[in-house]
């Protein structure tokens, strides 16, 4: 008997699970965070190493003939150090098979269709979307990082947010509603607690210090705020969630090809069903095939049982987790 293996290894946690022919789930397993460009390469292969150990159970690894690992910050394996970390591990373990290491991205869109050529869309803490043909990403649009662009993504929706605050204390605005929450979420003030001048300006610099002490990827605790102060029907709110969705509809646009009618998959918190960005998104992509990525690790799990077992391979049935 033989079998195929998926793993979904993203910033918070990692999942694998083992398939075999009939699309049959036997096994999965969980573990922290592997992302390299956030743990240390050798922390982020044994992590998915333990996934797909636990995955495989009593089960032979030399029987898995394939194996697709989606991983965010998967870029890092370009450095030939790096992906010889990967490789060690792969062999301490007892996988014989070609291990192929592709974007999360892919394993996302897997998820959601079996269509080879589409569009994904990524929306969580980062942002980015990707064309794909023949299940592989063919190129990219945004998802520079917060630095260069992670437009609409909760990073930026969260320094949107800090950003509205600052100019809400600086122009004497009211700091009722997003300004407020702001406040209380990074300093313990309210909008009460700022009443004059002096204590707006002593409010402003210390909302910058507290922003710059931390990373910049922490923004992104402040995205729940602007979801939360957009349904209060909050103007600023309003305006942030319509440029967020504009940015991530005209890039999922910009990727496709003209009259182009294959689907688009929504992934990430931003992009949920309960989320004002993601409905906007959707409304924005009306009269295209727009879905949701289910479960990454069943896309991973499926790639990689068309690696092992061609292209009839079934897609994997959720089983037991």
């Amino acid at each position: 008997m033989s079998f195929a293996v998926g793993v979904d290894a993203g910033g918070t946690s990692t999942r694998a699970a083992l398939v075999d022919a009939t699309g049959a789930v036997l096994g999965t397993g969980r573990g922290d965070g592997a992302n390299p460009n956030a743990h240390a390469p050798e922390v982020a292969a044994d992590r998915i190493a333990g996934a797909i150990t636990a995955a495989l159970g009593a089960h032979d690894p030399g029987a898995v003939r394939a194996c697709v690992v989606g991983m965010a910050g998967v870029s890092k394996l370009s450095d030939q150090g790096v992906a010889a970390v990967f490789d060690r591990t792969w062999a301490r373990i007892g996988l014989t098979c070609p291990v192929r290491t592709v974007a999360d991205a892919e394993v996302a869109y897997a998820s959601a269709t079996p269509a080879p050529d589409g569009t994904v869309v990524v929306a969580g803490t980062g942002s980015i979307v990707g064309r794909i043909r023949k299940r592989r990403l063919a190129g990219t649009t945004g998802g520079y990082g917060w630095l260069l662009g992670d437009e609409g993504s909760a990073f930026w929706l969260g320094r949107e947010a800090v950003r509205s605050t600052l100019e809400a204390l600086g122009r004497g605005r009211p700091l009722d509603g997003l300004p407020s929450a702001v406040l209380t979420a990074a300093l313990g003030l309210s909008g009460l607690d700022v009443r004059d001048d002096d204590a707006r300006l002593a409010a402003s610099r210390a909302l910058i210090t507290a922003a710059n002490a931390e990373a910049p990827v922490r923004l992104a605790r402040f995205a729940p705020l602007v979801s939360a102060a957009h349904d209060a029907g909050e103007p600023a709110a309003r305006e942030i969630v319509a440029r967020a969705a504009g940015f991530l509809a005209e890039n999922a646009l910009a990727a496709r090809e003209p009259g182009e009618s294959t689907p688009i998959v929504l992934v990430g918190s931003v992009l949920g069903g309960a989320s004002p960005v993601g409905e906007l998104v959707r409304r924005r992509l009306a009269g295209l095939e727009v879905l949701t990525s289910s479960d990454g690790v069943l896309g991973a799990a499926w790639l990689a049982a068309v690696d092992a077992f061609g292209e009839g391979a079934p897609r994997p049935r959720p089983g037991r987790d």
